[in-house]
């Protein structure tokens, strides 16, 4: 059994190459940005306006006021997508605008049309009446106000999300190079486990293949489901091995027979292939029995151990960070909590435990250890929006110190 530290060297030596890939921008939610992109142009592309109302230049109010009132001739309406030129512009003149539209010199300025007074009348609008000074630039978005050009839209690493996508788009970008998807493929393990709504005492449903589908679906993860092997099934797993090597499977992972039983046989299939890196046994809890293998080609294993819980914390803290490394995401950063109530743990081992991140009223960011930390209960992970890492060489956490915390799902 090594350290949770030592495992994580290992896991960062074993880390598999993902290629890239261009694909359409619109097709690139949730992937993985594969070099910075920057934006070709300004957005906005020129001076619009941010009201409907009418464009003056402010140079021809300079000497107004209410006593002395200036007439402004409305000479056009311009919407947004409309063609701004005007050949020829008298001073005193105004332009109806409505938001979005581009506004040009000699105009530099927007009056909203609540403020507008009408001659002769709202009916029969001819011109717009000014009795004070108006400042430039008022109620305008500027050229570049939103992305220069040359800025970076988004960098190599980051998760693409809608908003991304929004702007690459209204910057005209129409394709994007990203990495590849991860081939992930997942076998449950043991003779009690049943696809089957309706079960017998001595059956359990199969849900951690559910719980970890779930995790990874705003990842770029193929996943895939695939048999349930049985406990005597070490020469079909050997088997399922060998396919997956010789196809494009990326990461192979496995849920139970991982532990020293009589039917764990995962292990002993797994060490009969050559391998480049290997760990069974790993002082953390949940956990404890998790396996690790880096075969000679691009490929990984991973067993994790069968109580619900123990496969949810293995995943969140082996498969999810190797597969960030892989795929040369931004590294995810913990969130430091000051711990809410106190606890005890064995001093050697790495614990991971489910909690509640809050913010008081003051400001603080606070960890709450939940109730039911065991590996086979649920409810607590329910109600949990964090996990928190409680690292070894400790044996009791005081209420008040400061813990290292992650959210359930980083995505």
């Amino acid at each position: 059994m090594i350290s949770y530290k030592k495992s994580n060297k290992i896991l960062s030596k074993s880390k598999i190459k993902i290629g890239n890939e261009t694909i359409l921008t619109k097709k690139a939610s949730y992937r993985i940005c594969a070099k910075n992109i920057y934006s070709s142009n300004n957005y906005p592309a020129a001076n619009n306006t941010a009201f409907d109302g009418f464009a003056i230049n402010s140079k021809d109010t300079t000497n107004l006021n209410k006593k002395k009132i200036k007439k402004f001739k409305i000479i056009k309406t311009i919407a947004a997508g409309d063609d701004p030129n005007i050949k020829i512009i008298k001073k005193f003149s105004a332009i109806e605008v409505m938001t979005g539209a581009i506004i040009q010199k000699p105009f530099d300025t927007v009056i909203p049309i609540e403020q507008i007074e009408f001659r002769p009348s709202k009916k029969n609008k001819k011109y717009i009446l000014v009795n004070k000074k108006i400042n430039k630039n008022n109620n305008i978005r500027f050229l570049g106000s939103d992305y220069r050009k040359g800025k970076k839209i988004i960098g190599k690493g980051q998760l693409i999300k809608p908003a991304h996508i929004m702007a690459l788009k209204t910057l005209g970008i129409k394709k994007i190079e990203v990495k590849k998807k991860i081939n992930l493929n997942f076998y449950s393990t043991g003779n009690e486990i049943t696809n089957q709504d309706k079960i017998p005492l001595w059956k359990i449903r199969n849900s951690n293949v559910h719980y970890l589908n779930s995790l990874t679906k705003y990842m770029p993860i193929n996943f895939k489901e695939k048999i349930i092997l049985r406990d005597n099934d070490a020469k079909k797993f050997k088997k399922e091995l060998i396919k997956n090597i010789k196809s494009n499977t990326d990461v192979i992972v496995t849920s139970g027979a991982v532990s020293a039983g009589k039917y764990d046989f995962i292990p002993n299939v797994v060490k009969k292939f050559k391998l480049k890196n290997y760990f069974k046994g790993v002082a953390i809890r949940p956990g404890k029995p998790i396996t690790f293998a880096k075969f000679i080609k691009n490929k990984v294993f991973f067993g994790l151990p069968g109580n619900p819980i123990s496969s949810a914390a293995c995943f969140r803290f082996f498969i999810l960070p190797f597969l960030i490394k892989s795929l040369e995401m931004t590294t995810e950063k913990p969130i430091y909590a000051r711990l809410k109530n106190s606890f005890s743990k064995k001093k050697n081992f790495t614990r991971f435990i489910k909690g509640k991140l809050n913010t008081t009223k003051k400001g603080i960011t606070e960890f709450e250890v939940l109730k039911g930390q065991e590996s086979f209960k649920i409810n607590s992970l329910t109600k949990a929006n964090s996990w928190a890492l409680f690292p070894a060489g400790i044996s009791y956490l005081k209420k008040g110190v400061i813990v290292e915390c992650y959210l359930v799902s980083p995505f």
